[in-house]
């Protein structure tokens, strides 16, 4: 189920599973720390917390220095926008619940942030711009609630790591459930496929970090493991977007039973390793005599 799921994901790729895992795999399983030398003036996100400018100036692959206000922070690798597109982006967002994830949205952010509109054509692929740029914000979220500490984790077996994950990762995007089959739509482009698939590498990846995956990063299990996760978060996100039931309770009753699922066919995929080694060691050793009586 969760193998065509995952195929289902994939309509416009012309790699396999693997390749673009392993192509993404440099910047995922090995999260970069960026140096932020001063603080930022962006427009509050709508979700509560506030959004960071991408500008290469401010940014090196070093952690924050300790002098600076606060601990050290994880980030993630992300686009690279110039601080006035960064703040245009930011200042978007608060109009795509009116406007969607379109150009006028990023219009009317300009104009929030003070800025001539004309800089929106400066701006690469403009609509799917936004969504990356969300989808980085949310993703940057999550980790510091992770790394806050505030989901008490380590007080939850593996499979209530996982759900209470994916429920806080798609709490961030309810209020823009009513203009999410646009960004999905804009994310399932051809020419958008490869980006978004790598940001939702990226986000699987954390969420099995999180829950302290320490799996063999060269073996199937590894490949394994995200592509039935990333199934879990997309079945999810689908069906997050058709559920009016009150807070989304029903979307977090169908996340729970794909998690259980899931476990299940952990355990199965284990009970078929386990006889297939068995097989194995026994058709060994009868080729072995064989060998020798002959």
């Amino acid at each position: 189920m969760y193998r065509s799921a995952a195929k289902r994901l994939l309509p416009y790729s012309s790699f396999s599973v693997k390749q673009c895992l392993q192509a993404s795999r440099l910047p995922i399983t090995r999260p970069r720390f960026r140096f932020l030398s001063s603080a930022t003036s962006d427009p509050p996100f709508p979700n509560g917390f506030n959004t960071t400018t991408s500008s290469s100036s401010t940014q090196t692959d070093e952690f924050r220095n300790p002098s600076d206000s606060g601990a050290s922070r994880r980030t993630t690798p992300r686009a690279n926008y110039e601080e006035e597109q960064a703040r245009v982006l930011a200042a978007s967002l608060l109009h795509v619940f009116r406007l969607g994830w379109t150009e006028a949205a990023m219009i009317a952010g300009a104009r929030d942030a003070g800025v001539s509109p004309s800089i929106v054509g400066s701006i690469p692929q403009k609509e799917a711009a936004l969504v990356e740029y969300f989808m980085d914000e949310c993703l940057q979220k999550l980790i510091d609630t992770i790394d806050s500490g505030n989901l008490q984790l380590q007080d939850l077996v593996p499979s209530e790591r996982i759900a209470k994950l994916v429920k806080c990762r798609l709490e961030l995007q309810a209020p823009y459930i009513s203009k999410w089959p646009q960004a999905l739509s804009i994310q399932a482009q051809p020419s958008n496929f490869p980006t978004s698939f790598k940001q939702r590498a990226m986000l699987v990846d954390e969420l099995w970090h999180a829950v302290s995956d320490e799996g063999d990063g060269n073996g199937v299990d590894w490949y394994l493991k995200r592509t039935v996760l990333g199934g879990i978060y997309s079945t999810t996100e689908v069906y997050m977007l058709t559920d009016k039931s009150p807070d989304f309770n029903d979307t977090w009753v169908f996340l729970n039973q794909r998690v259980r699922d899931a476990f299940d066919l952990k355990k199965t995929f284990q009970e078929v390793k386990y006889f297939a080694e068995a097989v194995g060691a026994g058709m060994g050793g009868t080729f072995q005599g064989f060998m020798k009586k002959g």
